[in-house]
């Protein structure tokens, strides 16, 4: 080679997708059979859908394979050849790898160090010419482009997604379980990820097993689908060939009545008035006085993280109106100031035409409820019991309160009532409600916000995020009971981060960017492409936003 001939690094030859046969798999803890002889295949190139409610032993299943679990039974068959796999290493020589579902990029460093980072073996002294000179051929057939030097710190959550699937592609993985890929990502971020995703399926380039609890996802990129429940295989199929009521029955281990139109997105949707027969019935009420009315709402100062400028919505009765957006954009303060532990720094706040402040005392006067997100930290004291904390709301009050002193009777007696009526498992009403699952934590503070007891049924209910980290069946069951309260007249504000959840629930839908509500549309008209862009920021939806920053009437 002559002087001064540059030396181009050859590219590398993508590595071909692989098959992976789990045979038997078997996982105890304790008293606990978290598997029973399960097996899964995924083919070469496919992308192949993993589904189960909490504690069906999906995480157990997908661990046992990368090594993180040594399972007490099982064999792993990587194309074609039986492989031990004692440990994460071993599955990464083979081509494995997981995406969890809470990013593992290094903030403080940039987008080429967490690549490099990724390697099995990275040495003690880095030589960066020749490591970026891979890096740049890598990027030339790499599904996504960030910029090398870009700190990890100034991603968004979707490049940060991205990121963490081209650290994948370049350490040569060949099969990729990805878990809730796309729980904190905007639809249209979801979509693109997952597009890419499937493109590397199909290129032959990539084997993925996805973990995910929405239908849309895997009836939109997924080729075929398992189901697990209570640690065993209950179903498997293409894709092609099965349904949402389908899936639903083998979760849930009952037969479902299944649904065409909107509602097939909520398989488990309770029976009763659909939200526009709901619309219907509440139209003779369009002009009545608004649950909740907030004008001009402040929360915070200015660039404060969550803070809240303007911000103007109402809620009518009879109706669910949900509140869309990717997390830190000003729902938690939202839910804050209206249940009264943010103060306001402006603005006003009226329930049924009367001025509002959020106090213990005006919340019972004006029947306001709230269902706060992670309730067993926001709307409960875990060391007190069941019983105790279904009183937090009338301990001061008869038939409770009986003289100076609380009644034990009574206590007991509500508590009963209201864990039959709202299926709480628990061992009883004494048993610390710390003690409970997730589900049935909802459960109870739902059961006494929504007067499960008595008729002090509440006009305003506040919900924020209701079946975060909640199975299948617990979100339907607070699904149901959502509705009935609707149903029954209630105005319900619902701030999800789940816009599956909002699209199913809601009758109007508002968009929060940066603490202000920059787009509104009623479910029906609901355009993913225009809300997906509201939640990413786009600033040209801004003045095209129905009823941003204003009070409008309910199309």
């Amino acid at each position: 080679m002559g002087r001064g001939a540059v030396t181009i690094p050859p590219t590398p030859v993508p590595p071909r997708a692989a098959r992976i046969d789990m045979l038997g798999f078997s996982k105890r803890f304790g008293q606990l059979q978290a598997l029973d002889k399960v097996s899964l295949q995924v083919l070469p190139g496919s992308m192949h859908a993993l589904l189960g409610e909490n504690g069906a032993g999906k995480s157990t299943l997908v661990k046992s394979l990368i090594g993180f679990y040594k399972a007490d039974e099982g064999a792993v068959v990587v194309d074609g050849r039986e492989q031990a796999i004692a440990s994460p290493r071993d599955a990464a020589a083979l081509g494995i790898g997981m995406i969890f579902q809470h990013f593992t990029v290094v903030p403080g460093m940039s987008v080429a160090e967490n690549l490099v980072l990724a390697g099995r073996d990275v040495p003690w002294l880095l030589r960066w010419g020749a490591e970026r000179d891979k890096l740049r051929t890598f990027m030339q057939t790499a599904p996504f482009r960030l910029p090398l030097d870009r700190p990890v710190a100034e991603l968004a959550a979707g490049e940060k997604q991205k990121l963490e699937i081209l650290k994948a592609l370049y350490t040569q993985r060949r099969f990729l379980i990805l878990d809730e890929p796309t729980s904190v990502l905007t639809p249209l971020e979801a979509d693109e990820v997952l597009g890419q995703v499937k493109a590397l399926c199909q290129q032959q380039r990539l084997t993925v097993l996805i973990i995910t609890h929405k239908f849309r996802e895997v009836f939109g990129y997924c080729d075929a689908v398992t189901v697990l429940r209570r640690g065993q295989r209950v179903g498997a199929s293409l894709v092609a060939d099965t349904d949402r009521a389908q899936l639903a029955a083998w979760m849930m281990g009952q037969e479902l009545a299944g649904e065409t139109g909107p509602a097939a997105a909520n398989p488990l949707r309770a029976s009763g008035p659909s939200v526009a027969a709901a619309q219907d019935a509440s139209s003779d009420t369009a002009q009545a006085q608004p649950r909740l009315a907030v004008q001009g709402l402040r929360v915070g100062k200015a660039g404060e993280h969550g803070h809240i400028e303007g911000l103007s919505l109402r809620v009518m009765p009879g109706e669910i109106v949900g509140v869309a957006g990717v997390s830190g954009n000003g729902q938690r303060e939202l839910m804050a100031a209206l249940t009264g532990t943010l103060p306001l720094a402006g603005g006003s706040l009226e329930v049924d035409g009367q001025t509002y402040w959020p106090t213990r005392s005006a919340m019972t006067s004006a029947r306001v409820r709230s269902l706060p997100e992670e309730p067993l930290f926001n709307a409960s004291v875990g060391k007190l019991s069941v019983a105790e904390n279904l009183a937090l709301r009338n301990f001061d009050r008869a038939p409770l309160k009986v003289g100076w002193r609380l009644s034990a009777r009574a206590l007991r007696s509500q508590a009963v009532a209201a864990i039959t009526a709202f299926n709480v498992k628990t061992p009883g009403p004494h048993t610390a409600i710390e003690n409970l699952s997730g589900g049935n934590v909802q459960r109870a503070v739902l059961a006494r916000e929504l007067g499960a007891f008595n008729d002090d049924v509440p006009r305003l209910l506040l919900v924020a995020n209701p079946c975060f980290g909640l199975d299948f069946q617990a979100a339907a069951e607070i699904h149901a009971r959502l509705r009935a309260a609707r149903d029954g007249g209630c105005g319900v504000l619902l701030l999800s981060e789940d816009l599956d959840e909002i699209l199913a629930l809601a009758s109007r839908v508002l968009v929060m960017s940066h603490g202000h509500i920059v787009h509104e549309c009623t479910a029906a008209q609901a355009d993913l492409g225009v809300i997906g862009r509201a939640m990413a920021g786009d600033a040209h939806l801004g003045t095209a936003a129905q009823g941003a920053n204003t009070i409008q009437e309910p199309a």
